[in-house]
């Protein structure tokens, strides 16, 4: 491909533990010199800020980010700076970050900022599946929650006539990958789950790395965000979110959504068996916030109605009162969905 070293690797903690016997066997064999910069925190300005003058410092002609999404989010953004190279290798498939030619900023406390879209995809994204199958089960079900928002929001946005998110027209491809999403994550989630908790590579776990990580990752990209991605930016502005993923408020997000749209029962329905059959959150007490004050509700229903959100690619004018009684009609459904199934 015509990479070449000196490399700078950006991964966090685990991923180092797990790899670096790895590299220090594959890079020099393979004529790479290269160092290791270990990330911490959020993908934040102070941490890319931090990549880049490594970069400089060991005057680096690729950068490899290496771990989850937010490592992948601070290697693309040094790197796009930099004007280097750069090579994704998720160590867990919990989000579509690793294709995409964006990162997600955030503050050193978890809050958003922004999204930087960037002139090019990744140069290389490398998975090893048997890498996947040693993570936590729970990433792997917030990728499938991140993912879950794909075919919703790519169909609003086309339906809509909205830009992507580079600025162009969705395709008719884009939009059968983004369904395709969807269809995998509802044949394969289960039993991808129930791989990953064996540590065991199986057909099922193979396709819903492919899903969260590429069909999810051109689906947004090539047609579009809409409100579920909204609503988990507008609960990060709530301290009691911080500990839970993205993709397990983007999972709340995608049912916000469907509510906002009127969307049949039976599609809501079929949204909240896949999401309580492998553990996605579909009420607020699950993503920290059982005890909702009306303040709170206020700060995340005016963060997710933001001026240049995504909400806004819904058909129809979205304030901040409309996303407030969404969230609590939301909480209300996945209740009593939780409740008929402990009645069954």
């Amino acid at each position: 491909m015509g990479l070449q070293g000196p490399a700078l690797i950006a991964a966090s903690r685990t991923p180092i533990a797990l790899l670096s016997e790895t590299w220090a066997k594959s890079l020099p064999d393979a004529g790479f010199v290269y160092q290791v910069l270990r990330l911490g925190g959020e993908s934040s300005v102070a941490e890319i800020e931090r990549v880049k003058a490594e970069g400089c410092r060991q005057q680096a002609r690729v950068i490899v980010g290496v771990g989850g999404g937010k490592s992948l989010d601070v290697a693309r953004a040094a790197a796009a700076d930099l004007k280097l190279p750069v090579v994704c290798c998720p160590t867990v498939a919990s989000s579509d970050a690793p294709c995409s030619a964006l990162s997600v900023v955030y503050t050193g406390d978890g809050v958003f900022v922004e999204l930087r879209i960037y002139r090019r995809n990744p140069d290389l994204v490398l998975v090893d599946t048997q890498v996947i199958a040693g993570s936590p089960p729970r990433l792997l079900v917030a990728g499938m929650g991140d993912a879950l928002a794909t075919w919703f929001e790519a169909k609003t946005c086309v339906e809509g006539g909205i830009p992507n998110m580079r600025g162009g027209a969705s395709t008719r491809c884009a939009l059968a990958l983004a369904e395709l999403c969807y269809r995998t994550l509802l044949d394969d989630g289960a039993d991808a789950l129930a791989a990953l908790r064996t540590k065991s590579v199986t057909p099922g776990l193979e396709r819903i790395v492919e899903a969260n990580t590429l069909l999810s990752g051109i689906g947004f990209e090539s047609s579009g965000l809409a409100a579920s991605h909204a609503v988990h930016n507008g609960l990060t502005a709530v301290a009691e979110t911080r500990p839970y993923l993205h993709g397990e408020k983007v999972a709340f997000g995608v049912l916000v959504q469907l509510v906002l749209e009127h969307q049949s029962q039976s599609v809501m329905e079929e949204v909240l068996h896949f999401s309580t059959s492998i553990g996605l959150p579909v009420t607020l007490a699950e993503i920290g916030l059982g005890e909702m004050t009306p303040d709170m509700l206020d700060r995340v229903a005016v963060r997710s109605t933001a001026r240049g959100e995504s909400i806004h690619n819904e058909p129809f004018e979205v304030h901040p009162r409309m996303v407030a009684d969404a969230i609590c009609a939301t909480d209300a459904i996945g209740r009593d969905w939780q409740r008929s199934l402990r009645v069954h």
